[in-house]
């Protein structure tokens, strides 16, 4: 090599470390049935990495062992390129947002919003502030003494994002956020988080059925097969920030959306080839 090309090398950006990442990850119930073979998936700081599949493909089962939610049968997870301990530490902090907004009907928002902060030993004036930020980055700033009774499904999901960005997390999971909500809501929210993403600098691990959804929100799809779910291959959505209305509806996004929908129908195909006698 001579000196203009080690220069060259030299001069190229060296890759992040994975925030997260698992090795030979794979999961059998109690009861016999095989969520999840083997997977190895690394994801690095700032990525939004969606996982996409069919209903029962292990992707739920998936996202919550990289969250330590629940224990692999075999394989592991790094988090920092360290174990669960590292979790908490300054810049590498963690937070979930489940399904349904799983919020406390008995208290207002900014209570349910404040949670974590008050198991956490907070003072009141720090969760208060944070409070008040985290309400604003999801548009509710208005909304602090409502009960959730009193809000529309959307503004439900935004009191629960904004509880897992109380904690000033760095590394975000999300197992399909918005697909109880219409469409027209769900493109609102997706278009919240992407700007939520850019502006907190978010690194995001995110679970969808939906093909259109990825393609509009993600750096990266990962694609995993009928259960057991196992990683049949992902397609890099490398197309510029931020994005709008007009890309949902491109062709960039629909060529995304058919390259997803082959790599889909090829692991089905594979699946039910396995499941014949």
């Amino acid at each position: 090599m001579n000196a203009a090309e080690q220069a060259s090398r030299d001069s190229l950006p060296v890759p992040a470390a994975p925030v997260v990442s698992a090795a030979g990850v794979a999961m059998t119930y109690r009861g016999g049935t095989r969520a999840l073979e083997p997977v190895d998936l690394a994801v690095r700081e700032g990525e939004f990495v969606t996982l996409l599949g069919p209903s029962g493909c292990g992707k739920s089962t998936l996202l919550r062992i990289l969250a330590g939610l629940a224990a692999p049968t075999a394989g592991g997870v790094a988090w920092w390129e360290g174990g669960i301990d590292r979790v908490g530490e300054a810049g590498r902090k963690l937070s979930f947002v489940f399904q349904d907004p799983t919020l406390m009907p008995w208290t207002s928002v900014a209570a349910n919003v404040r949670l974590p902060l008050d198991l956490a030993g907070c003072s009141r004036v720090e969760s208060d502030r944070r409070v008040a930020a985290a309400l604003e980055l999801v548009g509710l700033e208005g909304f602090a003494s409502s009960y959730p009774r009193e809000l529309s499904g959307g503004m439900q999901m935004r009191v629960s994002i904004a509880r897992a960005l109380v904690t000033e997390p760095n590394l975000l999971l999300m197992d399909e956020p918005f697909g109880a909500l219409d469409e027209i809501t769900r493109a609102r929210l997706d278009a919240d988080l992407l700007r939520l993403w850019s502006r907190r600098r978010l690194t995001v691990v995110f679970v969808t059925h939906s093909l259109y959804e990825a393609v509009f929100l993600s750096t990266r799809v990962v694609v995993l097969s009928a259960r057991p779910g196992r990683v049949v291959g992902e397609v890099a959505i490398d197309e510029p920030f931020p994005r709008d209305e007009s890309f949902r509806v491109s062709a960039r996004a629909a060529a995304h959306c058919k390259s997803l929908a082959d790599l889909l129908a090829a692991a089905s195909g594979a699946a039910d080839a396995r499941a014949r006698p």
